[in-house]
């Protein structure tokens, strides 16, 4: 027969009162092991988002190889057409089905001419009730006019931050902008609250491929300037480096090697962009004055006005076989078809790193 707690003695009365704290205490930790499986197993079989991916035509084979990547990630087409004087006459196909869907736009700003009619689409999509809208514009073309020298001049980097933090707002809140190796990283801060700056790299694609050179125990990383250097070096932990710099001497800009060892070793240049390919050029010059055995170069953005780029093809007395390589990413469409199939140069697509982004 169960004895009546108040003929228990003290002691008993206290162990049973312990056992049962113990016994709600492992109810709640096997409520809670529970819990967390329940949260884990829901993060795993969460499905990833399904895209429609609009692009400008300059970018419509890197949104084909985009789409590639992923079956998440569907290809929506819009009509550019322009009026007798110019002016676009744009038409969004489907643009009834976007209600609900999550949205993105390939963006190739490669012409002043080509901003107005793609700033057109990309202010009218996030109006059409999306879940969401991603705007991937690998090229930021007036990254490098960041700051004024003098009073004056005009930060055309800050115009155009305005110009796309003024895209409206979805139903699923501000617009995720994607952008490759930024000529200057202070430039997060010239976006306004509207938009929400990714800034990503193009470097895991040279590490990536350097891994699979012959030669790769010997490569070495060299910087043209302490801009390049600032910007990269900490991309580069397990290798080698060297920094070149530009003097002055007289009315000329001279490139110095600054610190590092080249002899015999490849050595591949890496920067952000490329113009008229000068720097490179004498870069190249210096390191191969102080013993490289090859030079090769990486940049993100080729963006070669001007044809700039057939500098690097030539077979001159002087530029013949300077480059081993000269990679550089389809974040400028036009420049990709330029160069295609042309030696020393190499594409590094960053098809499967937009379409992550498209997924964040």
């Amino acid at each position: 027969m169960k004895q009546n707690s108040w003929l228990r003695s003290p002691n008993s009365i206290l162990k049973e009162r312990h056992r049962e704290r113990e016994r709600e205490r492992e109810r709640e930790r096997e409520g809670g092991r529970k819990r967390e499986e329940s949260t884990m197993a829901t993060i795993v079989k969460s499905p990833k988002k399904q895209v429609n991916l609009f692009y400008s035509l300059d970018c419509e084979d890197l949104a084909r190889n985009v789409a590639l990547q992923s079956p998440h990630i569907t290809l929506q087409n819009i009509k550019w057409r322009s009026f007798a004087d110019g002016f676009p006459n744009l038409y969004i196909n489907n643009a009834e089905e976007l209600r609900g869907q999550h949205v993105a736009f390939l963006a190739s700003f490669s012409s002043p001419a080509h901003v107005f009619e793609q700033l057109s689409v990309i202010y009218a999509l996030p109006r059409l009730f999306v879940a969401s809208f991603t705007l991937v514009l690998p090229f930021f073309p007036t990254g490098s006019f960041e700051r004024m020298e003098e009073e004056g001049d005009v930060a055309t980097a800050f115009t155009l931050a305005r110009m796309l933090s003024n895209i409206p707002i979805s139903r699923g809140g501000p617009t995720s902008l994607v952008i490759y190796d930024i000529h200057a990283l202070q430039e997060r801060f010239y976006f306004g609250d509207e938009v929400l700056p990714l800034f990503e790299t193009g470097i895991p694609l040279l590490k990536q491929r350097l891994s699979q050179l012959p030669d790769a125990e010997n490569v070495v990383i060299a910087f043209p300037d302490d801009g390049a250097w600032k910007r990269f070096h900490k991309l580069f932990d397990n290798f080698s480096l060297v920094v070149c710099t530009k003097v002055r001497e007289g009315d000329k800009r001279i490139v110095r090697l600054k610190e590092g060892n080249v002899s015999g070793l490849h050595v591949v240049i890496v920067d952000d962009l490329v113009q008229s390919g000068g720097t490179l050029i004498e870069c190249q010059k210096v390191l191969a004055a102080h013993g490289a055995a090859k030079v090769s170069a990486y940049v993100t953005h080729g963006v070669f006005p001007n044809q700039s780029w057939e500098r690097f093809t030539r077979k001159d007395e002087t530029l013949e076989n300077a480059f081993t390589y000269f990679w550089i990413t389809d974040s400028c469409p036009l420049t990709v078809k330029a160069i295609a199939n042309k030696a020393p140069f190499e594409v590094l697509s960053l098809a499967g790193s937009i379409a992550n982004a498209l997924q964040i």
